[in-house]
């Protein structure tokens, strides 16, 4: 019988693990250079196994990384330049940010890393447009938009709710009335929130 080689490609199915299911695959960076057919292009690619990191020819790659940024936590990858961190500095950044404390000025930081919008979205203290449509009322409790058929969406704004660390979440609008907004628009801003960013402190 004749062997047929078979060259293995990127596809597009996600899969999902867990830290310990992680563990048994050789996965490829995400940042690996693939061709128009989803093919390594590199003779030999960066990849992890377990703890180690290795280079490895792409017949025993199992799977691929979405993001460069996964193999980090969401507060790690809000450190700029974290490549260039020292380990045990860039721990203690990790950790610092669990110390800040709402700010009644937050300023979003000048230099980003493009994760603030996404920490922001997920962290539910920012609030942004379900639907497109014309900012017809703005009060301290809420915001009303009508859609373009009519229909009104009314978004309430969290006013000096008190949270579990015994500070407060305090939302504010960043829109006025006959703004047009689109869909996923920030609409209100938080204690540690600037334009639906994430603001831990002051520039």
């Amino acid at each position: 019988p004749r062997t047929i080689k078979v060259v293995p490609f990127v596809s597009d199915e996600v899969v999902y693990l867990s830290a310990d299911e992680e563990d048994k695959y050789v996965i490829a960076q995400a940042n690996a250079r693939l061709d128009e057919n989803g093919q390594f292009i590199d003779e030999k690619v960066e990849a992890r196994l377990e703890s180690r990191y290795l280079r490895e020819v792409p017949d025993k790659i199992d799977l691929m990384d979405v993001s460069p940024k996964q193999i980090v936590s969401v507060a790690a990858s809000l450190i700029p330049f974290l490549e260039h961190d020292d380990a045990n500095r860039a721990l203690m950044g990790s950790n610092m940010q669990r110390q800040a404390v709402p700010l009644l000025c937050p300023e979003a930081p000048l230099v980003a890393t493009g994760m603030e919008m996404e920490a922001a979205k997920y962290s539910g203290q920012a609030l942004f447009a379900k639907n497109a449509g014309l900012v017809t009322s703005v009060t301290s409790s809420q915001i009303v938009i009508t859609g373009d058929n009519s229909d009104k969406d009314s978004y309430p704004l969290m006013k000096f709710v008190r949270t579990n660390q015994g500070t407060c979440i305090n939302q504010r609008s960043t829109v006025n009335i006959g703004d047009r907004v689109e869909p996923g628009q920030v609409l209100a801003d938080s204690s540690a929130t600037e334009q639906g960013e994430l603001a831990l402190g002051q520039n």
